[in-house]
């Protein structure tokens, strides 16, 4: 089944300018999976996901922050601090995980993406499984991607967390994100429909596409 995902650039976003002789003998059906192509290009080069997406992910749980071991906890808490503070000394803070980072989050401008349906399940090291609720979410997913566990998780070092989440730029798409679709899109019709009249070059269309990309990739 072809890739249904929701393209970078729309089919009026590629029509609207340059690229408007290239499917001016084809309708929006023929173009949209060429953007979705063109999409998952531009996905495939940053090591990112850039358009919206849901997918479940997996974290191993590891390095613990020695400032947020139980012993140094030595401000007044509220009721429920308290009580995590107390559950988390019975447990042994030391040896608990209070922090993630996912995969997927904003390079550039963090108002245009969001995150939602956030679902996590902790796979434990020493055997069992636990659906977290919202309220033992502290915070996050961030721009960052990063997530915080509320004081007290059982959550040792060595377990699993596997996320499952809607993300991207779901908001609107980064100017440059919809150049870059369009290019790459356009270098794929030249080179496969082959369109009478089209002037453009589709390997100066690749570079220019390869030139946008390179600051939204990941460093590894």
């Amino acid at each position: 089944m072809a890739d249904s995902a929701i393209p970078l650039a729309s089919y009026a976003d590629f029509t609207a300018g340059a690229f408007k002789d290239l499917a001016s003998a084809y309708d929006e059906t023929v173009i949209t999976p060429y953007l979705v192509r063109g999409t998952r290009m531009c996905e495939r080069l940053t090591k990112r996901r850039l358009a919206p997406f849901t997918i479940s992910e997996t974290q191993r749980a590891d390095a613990v922050d020695p400032d947020e071991y139980v012993e140094s906890a030595n401000l007044p808490m509220d009721i429920k601090g308290t009580l995590g503070w107390s559950y988390a000394q019975a447990l042994d803070n030391t040896t608990l995980v209070r922090h993630c980072w996912l995969n997927e989050f904003p390079p550039f401008q963090q108002e245009l993406w969001t995150y939602s349906g956030v679902a996590v399940t902790i796979i434990r090291s020493y055997g069992g499984t636990q659906e977290l609720s919202a309220g033992q979410i502290l915070d996050g997913p961030d721009e960052t991607g990063h997530m915080w566990w509320q004081l007290g998780l059982f959550l040792p070092i060595g377990s699993r967390v596997r996320v499952t989440y809607s993300g991207g730029y779901t908001v609107a798409t980064p100017g440059d994100l919809v150049e870059a679709n369009c290019y790459m899109t356009a270098n794929l019709i030249i080179r496969e429909l082959n369109p009478v009249g089209a002037t453009q070059d589709p390997e100066q269309l690749h570079t220019d596409a390869l030139m946008i990309l390179e600051d939204w990739g990941r460093n590894s």
